[in-house]
């Protein structure tokens, strides 16, 4: 659970309290003066990464979406041309059959 910086409305003191996401700051009581009047603050934070620097969960997650993207993209037509394929009842009758050449030929 985070831990958050309140200050107390009523006596001005600044106090910590572990709470769930889902609290609420109107719910935040004062440990010094037991008055519910809390003020949430903006905490300032620090981070440091050691070593190689490894993609978190959002970047890959990012990642495999657009590759997604782009393999829904390939089979997309181009924006300027026609296909070029026939549809499928058509290239029968285009295509004369090997047994209508021979009878022609004869």
């Amino acid at each position: 659970m985070p831990l958050y910086e309140y200050r107390c409305g009523q006596c001005e003191k600044q106090f910590e309290a572990t709470q769930s996401v889902y609290a609420r700051v109107e719910d935040t009581e004062c440990p010094h003066c037991h008055v519910k009047e809390a003020t949430r603050l903006l905490s300032a934070f620090s981070s440091n990464v050691v070593g190689a620097r490894k993609p978190g969960f959002t970047e890959s997650k990012a990642k495999a979406m657009n590759q997604e993207r782009m393999e829904r993209f390939v089979k997309l037509p181009p924006l300027n041309a026609k296909r070029n394929v026939p549809p499928p009842n058509m290239a029968a009758e285009s295509e004369p059959s090997s047994a209508d050449r021979t009878t022609s030929e004869s």
